[in-house]
């Protein structure tokens, strides 16, 4: 029987690592959630290896929409009435991914070693998510392995699609953003000081505006170095921190209150929420670890919490919409009543898969709104900031001419 080094959380909230010994991973998910412990991690120890306590996976890097066209494909294949070592075999041979090529050679060949098609995923943690895992994990113990397939495919269909819209939705400003910085900065060291020269050679008086620019320009030169390195570090400290739970729960709180961006963040993160839970939901995980799923993916702390809590009332026997209810702050009213309606007429996964329809739709149409909205935002920034510049690198010469006259 092998081995596991497992990573879980007690019934206090603390980490605790250790060995059992487990028929496969989801025995030893069973024989852990017994013992009270929830299963952060788990890897099966290579006996006599120097990276015995290590998973190396030989996945690198597979990009969403390879794995998206990988699950849809094999479930259309395995539907069509392949073995799904063949199905794998012909997905091999038409990938154009090296890294999803090797995957898939290694996929092969567990099975063909008799290791089921969940536990081959596993092996592949940075490639195949807990999610995608423990979807085909129900699908294959039901008996429905295609129908999971699809399922994932859908799932995470939606969430990437979610996410190519608020990334569209964002790089425009972002890069005009960046290229007006760049270029203002390539003024001030090289354009500015020629002026400042001639501007001294006649002895024209300097506007405030102008001089401003002056003085900035003078910083830039002398300590443009230091402010440049000062910025590094200052990214750095603010990217590790971030990373911090405390980091964390101000960065999340604050883009919850940022107007536009606060009521977008709330609406992405509830359809987020309601289609991974739908999608896990439907191939047949139990409700307790859907959720735990779904925690996992939902970014937001906040977020995260309230599905924690969700968790926690259903061990208890409570319903779970009376904690959605609860944060009407965070989830919206609609997502509460939809779940109860789930939850009175055990649809539950229905419901959620038309919430989700419903936040990604509403998500699409306020993006396209706000990027005909940043544009002329955008222009008319741009605008007042050349202008600013040119009326204080122009007003010097009117005073030029003043004093000639």
């Amino acid at each position: 029987m092998p081995t596991f080094i497992y990573k879980a959380k007690n019934s206090v909230g603390e980490t605790v690592k250790g060995q059992r010994e487990a028929t496969d991973k989801y025995d030893l998910y069973k024989i852990l959630k017994d013992d009270g412990l929830e299963t952060l991690s788990a890897e099966e120890k290579k006996p006599g290896s120097l990276f015995s306590s290590l998973h190396i996976s030989i996945g690198g890097k597979v990009k969403t929409q390879d794995k998206i066209n990988f699950a849809r494909n094999l479930g259309l294949m395995l539907k069509a009435g392949l073995a799904l070592s063949r199905a794998l075999s012909v997905l091999e041979r038409q990938s154009k991914n090296k890294a999803l090529k090797k995957v898939l050679d290694d996929l092969i060949d567990s099975i063909n070693k008799g290791m089921s098609f969940a536990d081959a995923l596993a092996k592949h943690a940075n490639v195949f998510p807990p999610l995608f895992v423990s979807m085909i994990h129900a699908g294959e113990q039901g008996g429905a392995l295609s129908e999971s397939l699809k399922a994932v495919a859908d799932q995470m269909d939606g969430t990437y699609t979610l996410t190519k819209r608020i990334r569209g939705a964002m790089i425009y400003p972002a890069v005009i953003f960046s290229v007006m910085i760049i270029i203002g900065v390539l003024m001030m060291i090289f354009v500015v000081p020629t002026l400042l020269s001639t501007f001294e050679s006649l002895g024209a008086p300097l506007p405030p505006t102008t001089q401003f620019i002056l003085n900035l320009s003078n910083v830039f030169q002398k300590d443009g170095i230091y402010i440049l390195i000062g910025l590094v570090i200052i990214g750095f400290l603010w990217y590790r921190w971030s990373k911090k739970p405390s980091g964390k729960k101000v960065m999340h709180k604050i883009i919850l209150k940022m107007p536009i961006v606060g009521p977008l963040a709330q609406e992405v993160n509830a359809a987020r929420t309601a289609r991974t839970l739908a999608s896990l939901l439907h191939s047949g995980v139990e409700v307790v670890e859907s959720i735990s799923i779904t925690a996992t993916v939902i970014q937001n702390v906040y977020f995260r919490a309230v599905l924690e809590n969700a968790k926690e009332a259903i061990k208890k026997g409570d319903l779970m919409s009376k904690i959605f209810e609860k944060n009407e702050k965070l989830y919206p009213v609609f997502f509460a009543e939809m779940l109860s309606v789930g939850e009175e007429t055990g649809k539950m996964g229905e419901m959620l898969l038309n919430v989700a329809a419903f936040y990604e739709d509403d998500v699409n149409e306020k993006t396209k709104d706000m990027s005909t909205i940043i544009e002329p935002v955008m222009i008319v920034f741009i605008g007042a900031a050349v202008g600013f510049f040119a009326i204080s690198m122009i007003e010097p010469m009117y005073s030029l001419v003043n004093v000639i006259h």
